[in-house]
């Protein structure tokens, strides 16, 4: 009976093991169909609590978008041209743009004309705490639009990547309470070093001609461009690229309270010149 427990308790441990090192991929959806002009679907459903992606394609006609208070959404522009309607502004959309409208509950999404507009909305339901927490946030960040192309947000460094990486902090913390996301770009070969970090649950979204592994504890995989990837929560990770590929993809931070943010301090600012 002891020989059977034991047995037993030896394989539980092993497909419990196996169960948290699966990392987690989903390809996102580049073509739209002959004759369509609109295409929605959740992507990595249920991965993270609070939180839902949903990729949005586009060509003729504007997608109209409501949000409630107690959601805050987030917009990553990543393949097409169009533009942004309020009601008494239009703003311009490039690929790899990053949109937070902050205040704003309505507005209109187009795609220029003969082009297609991909994006990813995430959005964010928002707990008591955080609704208290907004309210000591600097009012700028909680109430003017963010609207920012990637390669114009501040560039960081961190000991964990090399100095050949370019790192950009898209949206930092303060903004929306418990999420901070960036960018990672560099050339191989080269690496995003080994890692954990059991408090934040994270996303990885590979960006144009991404082309690298992930590892997390003994699991691997391919991780392509227009591509959303779910990191084990708790596993060892990094990611690496070949010689003559490209690293490029955004990573999202999902805290799970307000004291995770203290990993962000890893992250070493660097001021640009102007």
């Amino acid at each position: 009976m002891k020989t059977l427990f034991t047995n037993l308790s030896l394989l539980l441990f092993a497909v419990s093991n196996l169960q948290s090192q699966n990392i987690t991929m989903e390809k996102l959806h580049m073509s739209l169909r002959e004759g369509s002009n609109f295409y929605s679907k959740k992507v990595l459903e249920s991965e993270i609590s609070g939180i839902e992606v949903a990729q949005i394609s586009i060509t003729e006609k504007p997608s109209n978008q409501q949000i409630n208070n107690n959601t805050k959404c987030i917009y990553l522009f990543i393949k097409g041209n169009g533009s942004l309607l309020t009601s008494n502004k239009k703003y311009s959309l490039e690929p790899e743009t990053f949109f937070l409208p902050n205040q704003l509950t309505s507005f209109a999404i187009s795609a220029n004309k003969k082009d297609t507009l991909h994006f990813l909305k995430i959005s964010s339901t928002l707990t008591k705490q955080d609704l208290k927490d907004l309210k000591d946030f600097p009012r700028k960040n909680t109430e003017e639009i963010y609207l920012k192309k990637f390669s114009d947000c501040e560039p960081y460094t961190e000991p964990i990547k090399s100095p050949n990486t370019v790192s950009r902090t898209i949206l930092p913390n303060k903004y929306i309470p418990r999420i901070a996301m960036g960018t990672v770009k560099t050339k191989g070969p080269d690496k995003v070093g080994a890692h954990k970090h059991g408090m934040l649950e994270q996303l990885f979204l590979g960006l144009s001609k991404n082309e690298v592994t992930v590892y997390a504890d003994s699991a691997s995989i391919k991780f392509p461009e227009y591509s959303l990837l779910h990191i084990p929560l708790g596993s060892t990770h990094s990611v690496t690229v070949e010689d003559g590929a490209e690293m490029y993809y955004v990573w999202m931070d999902f805290f799970r309270d307000k004291a995770a943010e203290a990993w962000l301090e890893t992250h070493n600012a660097i001021k640009e010149e102007e």
